[in-house]
């Protein structure tokens, strides 16, 4: 038996499709080939069709199955992993009302943190372990004051995933997990948090039916089997988030576990076993896949929007004509650990979370005109990103997360040599890099959620490491010095 994992991000949807008896990832797809358009009509703003990602979850379930030479029939159970926080309305007839707000938009963090002051600090951090900040319910109460025409049409909100689902089964529903990621979750009461939609005057009525995470959710309809290759009444079986679901591809569910990843933004996700938040809300605690009333697992999430975006926009901008990711990384390796004195400061991709939601965007310090080159400003770029990881994972620290071994999945910017040593050489940790990803993850996600595996050993057997990387004594001197003149230079901007 086969299944299928449907990974829906901002910048690509991908699919992967595995064996389920031996754990083998048998082809995988993404698409569009170049990024998906987000709308930024204004400053801090960030939209999606949600057309958009059906159109290439389409094309890419259709090319992994195609690659992977199997039938509609041996595809036993989907999964699907998502973009978080985003938020995407639906009317009576289940069709999109308007293009979703997703996770980068930063519009709402007023709305989230009034909400935040009048609700009370104590009662948010105590049962919903967050403050409202710039999440899914934040989001809602911007459409609900500055579009009330879409907001009186809305039947449900939805997380990406949950409009995913809906197009594949035709039914409306939504986690326990999802809800808390968009902070609408009542730890103290373990169900959606009323004290808030009452606070933000949203109708219950507005939250669809809550689904398990792993279990069957519902099944692909006729005519989402047409569109997709796929055989009608094939199951959906588990949903999760992409970074929950990033720890659960790399097998981390228990606590004292930490995964990461690098992609548009850049994730540090750690497994607590208490409910514990940072009363400043700059990092923030949700349900994990495999959290419930009789076994707490919260994952601590870091976020960094300004990760892999970074990345990309050196490549369009200021990289070699024709350059691509595989030259950058050699040009970044060219120029020594600390790159003689420039610093970038990454925060260019909307309000920063760890920075308690503030926006300083994104600067360069310390460039000479004469002795800087290109090749400094892409190094400078992905030790950046390093940096801010380090910056958040102290956060995390103190809130008795020990980071000792980093699992990330070897792609993004674990490729880059320099930005992995760099994370290495300044947090002490040991990353281990893997064989999986988003798509895979979910895959896996899904033959859990059929039953298709009798315990997460066997569902993880085939995990594969591919490469260890430990602080390097040369080069670690270099790097710590460098970060802590980043940190001095971010600290002009902080209060």
């Amino acid at each position: 038996m086969k299944t299928l994992g449907i990974d829906i991000g901002s910048s690509s949807v991908k699919a992967s499709l595995v064996d389920a008896q031996t754990g083998e990832a048998l082809a995988g797809a993404f698409f569009p080939k170049e990024e998906m358009e987000i709308k930024a009509e204004k400053l801090g703003w960030a939209e999606q069709n949600p057309e958009s990602w059906w159109a290439n979850l389409k094309l890419a379930v259709q090319a992994a199955i195609a690659a992977a030479k199997v039938k509609p029939s041996e595809v036993g159970a989907i999964g699907i992993s998502y973009q978080m926080h985003g938020l995407t309305l639906v009317d009576e007839k289940l069709n999109v009302v308007r293009d979703a707000i997703i996770w980068c938009d930063s519009r709402a963090a007023p709305y989230g943190e009034k909400a935040f002051r009048e609700v009370g600090q104590e009662k948010c951090l105590r049962r919903l372990l967050n403050s409202p900040g710039n999440f899914t319910l934040a989001k809602l109460a911007w459409v609900k004051e500055c579009e009330p025409d879409c907001y009186a049409r809305a039947k449900y909100y939805m997380l990406p995933g949950d409009y995913a689902a809906m197009r594949l089964t035709g039914r409306a529903c939504t986690t326990a997990s999802g809800l808390s990621e968009g902070v609408a979750w009542d730890f103290t009461a373990n169900a959606p948090a009323k004290f808030l939609y009452d606070y933000f005057g949203f109708d219950a009525g507005l939250i669809p039916e809550i689904v398990p995470t792993f279990g069957v959710q519902g099944y692909v309809t006729d005519a989402a089997a047409r569109e997709l290759g796929l055989a009608a009444g094939t199951p959906v079986t588990y949903r999760a988030g992409d970074q929950p679901n990033n720890a659960l591809s790399l097998n981390v569910l228990h606590p004292g576990e930490v995964a990461a990843t690098a992609g548009t933004s850049g994730v540090v996700y750690g497994v607590n076993g208490e409910a514990k938040c940072d009363e400043l809300s700059r990092v923030n605690s949700f349900a994990h896949v495999n959290h419930s009333d009789r076994q707490t697992r919260v994952g601590v999430l870091l976020c960094i929007n300004g990760a892999a975006i970074l990345n990309a926009w050196m490549k369009n901008s200021v990289a070699p004509e024709g350059a691509g990711y595989a030259e950058m990384n050699e040009l970044a390796m060219s120029v020594p650990a600390g790159c003689d004195g420039v610093s970038i400061i990454p925060f260019g991709n909307g309000a920063e979370r760890a920075l308690c939601n503030r926006e300083p965007g994104c600067s360069i310090h310390g460039l000479n005109f004469i002795r800087h080159r290109k090749a400094h400003l892409i190094r400078a770029a992905h030790e950046g990103v390093a940096f801010a990881f380090k910056y958040g994972m102290d956060l995390m620290n103190k809130m008795g997360i020990e980071t000792k071994t980093i699992r990330a999945g070897h792609a993004n910017l674990f490729l880059s040599p320099v930005f992995r040593q760099t994370l290495s050489n300044v947090t002490g940790a040991t990353i281990e890099l893997y064989n999986t990803d988003g798509a895979t993850g979910a895959a896996r996600g899904a033959g859990i959620g059929a039953g298709f595996y009798k315990t997460e050993a066997e569902a993880f057997a085939s995990l594969k490491k591919i490469a260890t990387v430990t602080p390097e004594e040369k080069s670690a001197k270099a790097s710590v010095e460098a970060y802590e003149r980043w940190a001095e230079r971010l600290g002009r901007y902080e209060v």
